[in-house]
C-alpha cells in the first residue's frame, strides 16, 4: 500500500495546475515516503484537464480523474477518496494558497497518534470583511454547535488517517465537517498552524452565496452527532418547548370552568369567557401541528435520502474519464 495519498479537487485551475504539481511533487519526494497524488477535475469549462492530462505524463505519480459536470467540492473530494490508495490521505487546495511544504507537518502528528489533522490558516491572507470575517463568525458557529473545537474548519489542507475517510458518505457542502464527523465515531483530532498565501491566478470559487448551504449542513450534521440513534430526545424536547405552554393554558381553562361551577368569581367567569372563543382553543394547536410536522418531515427526509445513498452505496458523482499518465 502507498504511505500517502494527496487528493486536490480542481475547478478551473488552468493557471495553477502546473505550479501546483511541480510544487506537491517537489514536496512530496523529500519525505522519503511511496505517495501518489490525485488530481480531481470537477467539470472544468476550461483547459485544466489538458493541462492535468500534460503533468499526468510527466510526473509518474500524478493520477487524474476527471467529473462528467461540477458536482461541487464535496463530491470531487469523495471521488478522491475512493480513489486514493494510500495508507494516509492528504487534502489541498488547487489554488495554490495552501503550502504543500506543510505536509510533513501534518503527516508528523499522524504518526504521533492523531487519526486526523487540521491544518489552521493563522495568517490568512484574505480580505478581512468578505472573507476572514465570515470564517471566523463560522468557526466560532460550527465549534459551538458540533463540541468538536477547530480554528479553522475552512482550511483544506488536512491529513487523515485511511479508516477514517474510506467509509464516509459525504453530501452536501460536508467535506468541512469531517473533523466533527470522525470526532463522532472516536478518532483523535490534532490541529497544526499552516501558511497562507495570496491567490496568485483566478478568482475564488466561494462566496457568501455558500453561507446558508453551509448553515443548513450544519443543522444536519449537528443532527447527526446527538440524535440520530436517538432521535426521540430532540422530537420530545421540541414536542416539550409546545407542549408544556400549551397544557398550562389548557389546564387553565379546565380549571376556570371548574372553579366557576362551584364558585363564581371573576377570574373564573374571565376563563370561561376564553374558553368559549375558538382561538384560544383551535389555533394554538393547529401551529404546534404544523410546526412539528414540518420539522419532522424535513428530518426524516433528510435520514430517507441518506439511507437512499448508502444503502445502494450510490455515489454523488460521475466519473467521465481517467488518466495516468504515459509514465502510470
Amino acid at each position: 500500500m502507498i504511505d500517502v495519498s494527496v487528493i486536490a479537487p480542481v475547478y478551473n485551475e488552468e493557471e495553477s495546475v502546473d505550479a501546483l504539481c511541480e510544487a506537491l511533487h517537489a514536496s512530496l519526494k523529500k519525505l522519503e515516503r511511496s505517495y501518489e497524488i490525485v488530481l480531481v477535475d470537477d467539470g472544468s469549462k476550461d483547459r485544466t484537464w489538458e493541462k492535468l492530462c500534460a503533468n499526468a505524463d510527466h510526473y509518474p505519480h500524478i493520477r487524474v480523474l476527471r467529473l462528467r459536470r461540477n458536482f461541487g467540492q464535496t463530491a470531487a473530494m469523495s471521488a478522491g477518496f475512493h480513489a486514493a490508495e494510500g495508507r494516509v490521505v492528504v487534502t489541498i487546495d488547487a489554488d495554490l494558497q495552501n503550502d504543500p511544504d506543510d505536509i510533513p507537518l501534518l503527516l508528523e502528528k499522524i504518526d504521533a497518534g492523531a487519526d486526523v489533522v487540521s491544518g489552521w490558516r493563522k495568517e490568512r491572507k484574505d480580505p478581512f470583511l468578505n472573507r476572514r470575517l465570515p470564517s471566523i463568525l463560522a468557526n466560532g458557529l460550527i465549534s459551538k454547535i458540533t463540541g468538536v473545537y477547530l480554528h479553522d474548519y475552512g482550511c483544506t489542507l488536512k491529513a487523515y488517517r485511511r479508516e477514517v475517510v474510506e467509509r464516509l458518505h459525504l453530501y452536501g457542502e460536508m467535506h468541512r465537517f469531517i473533523p466533527a464527523l470522525a470526532s463522532w465515531v472516536g478518532a483523535e483530532l490534532s490541529e497544526v498552524p499552516v501558511n497562507h498565501r495570496a491567490r496568485q491566478f483566478g478568482t475564488s470559487k466561494y462566496g457568501i452565496s455558500r453561507t446558508f448551504r453551509v448553515v443548513l449542513d450544519l443543522m444536519t450534521v449537528k443532527f447527526l452527532l446527538r440524535y440520530s440513534t436517538h432521535p426521540i430526545q430532540m422530537f420530545g424536547k421540541v414536542g416539550a418547548f409546545f407542549g408544556i405552554p400549551g397544557a398550562v393554558i389548557l389546564g387553565l381553562l379546565f380549571a376556570g370552568n371548574v372553579v366557576y361551577f362551584f364558585h363564581q368569581n371573576r377570574l373564573a367567569e374571565y376563563l370561561v369567557e376564553l374558553s368559549k372563543r375558538p382561538m384560544w382553543v383551535v389555533a394554538p394547536f393547529m401551529l404546534i401541528l404544523f410546526c412539528m410536522q414540518f420539522i419532522s418531515m424535513g428530518l426524516l427526509a433528510e435520514i430517507q435520502i441518506r439511507t437512499y445513498h448508502e444503502s445502494q452505496d450510490k455515489p454523488i458523482y460521475v466519473i467521465k474519464e481517467t488518466y495516468a499518465g504515459k509514465l502510470g
